[in-house]
């Protein structure tokens, strides 16, 4: 590990001004469950790390007349013990447990997540169905992107050297949305997603008619990715288990897998058929549950 600088923000102001000052040599760790093991290992370090970690301005969670507002800052364990997200986001919570292991969940954050760019983040598929938006600070303001224009590739966002991920931003609209997150991977605990899904959907239980369908994927291309087409051919229809059955095949077929030592792009297609089923059919039941209880 090369040496550097530290500096300790004050609040998110502070932290954009270092950032700008130190830019492009400077890094931002909170957490650290990802900046400390690229540290360890790159020959390419920065000269200097802000220190974000005591930021306690990007800590909250809160619902305002934007929607559900959730700080960079606020780490796994957070939301799954937070009322709100418990509630409304159930499957979110589901995403939040399948990070890592305990001290992993409890150090880690929910922007730190999303900045490594990792096509098989946990926490990706969930918010990119829900619409989620990226709400960044810099020097010259603070600016809105929709959380499916956030990543460009693997390891790669839209952030600039000067920029800091503030807070994620579920949309009004899409409040209690029921949603549903399936992962698989090789072992139960502490795995990499060979494939995740996530889908989200409004359902008139009285007659299945389904709309705002919305479905994401992660691990099976270059970012997390929704699935258009498959969203598509469910918009208007009866939520059945063909129609269900037939989307996943479609998402099947927007995904752009690789074959690699965990398992191959074809085995990573059938996943992504059955995963998107299951997790329509499991936003479904929310649905149904929560109309049970109104």
């Amino acid at each position: 590990m090369r040496a550097f600088d530290v500096v300790t923000a004050k609040d998110s102001r502070h932290a954009v001004a270092l950032l700008a000052e130190h830019a492009p040599t400077a890094k931002v760790i909170a957490g650290g469950t990802d900046l400390l093991a690229d540290l360890k290992f790159s020959s390419h370090g920065p000269a200097m790390v802000v220190d974000i970690s005591r930021v306690e301005d990007l800590k909250a969670i809160t619902i305002t007349d934007e929607g559900l507002s959730i700080g960079a800052l606020v780490t796994h364990t957070a939301i799954m013990r937070s009322p709100i997200i418990n509630d409304m986001f159930p499957a979110l919570v589901h995403a939040a447990h399948t990070i890592g292991a305990v001290q992993t969940r409890n150090l880690g954050t929910l922007g730190g997540n999303l900045v490594t760019g990792v096509p098989s983040m946990d926490s990706g598929p969930t918010l990119m169905a829900l619409e989620a938006i990226i709400v960044i600070l810099s020097p010259a303001g603070r600016r809105q992107v929709p959380m499916a224009e956030f990543f460009l590739g693997p390891r790669k966002t839209v952030l600039k050297p000067d920029e800091l991920l503030a807070e994620i931003l579920i949309p009004k609209q899409n409040l209690g949305k029921p949603t549903h997150f399936l992962k698989f991977g090789l072992r139960k605990g502490q795995a990499l997603a060979l494939v995740s899904a996530a889908a989200s959907v409004w359902v008139d239980v009285d007659t299945q008619i389904c709309s705002a369908p919305r479905i994401s994927l992660g691990a099976v291309a270059p970012t997390v990715i929704r699935a258009p087409k498959a969203e598509a051919h469910l918009d208007g229809r009866p939520l059945t288990a063909d129609a269900m059955a037939e989307a996943g095949r479609i998402a099947a077929s927007e995904a752009k897998p690789i074959s690699d030592f965990r398992a191959s792009a074809g085995y990573r297609r059938e996943l992504v058929a059955v995963l998107t089923k299951r997790a329509l059919e499991g936003a479904y039941e929310l649905a149904k549950t929560k109309r049970r209880g109104a």
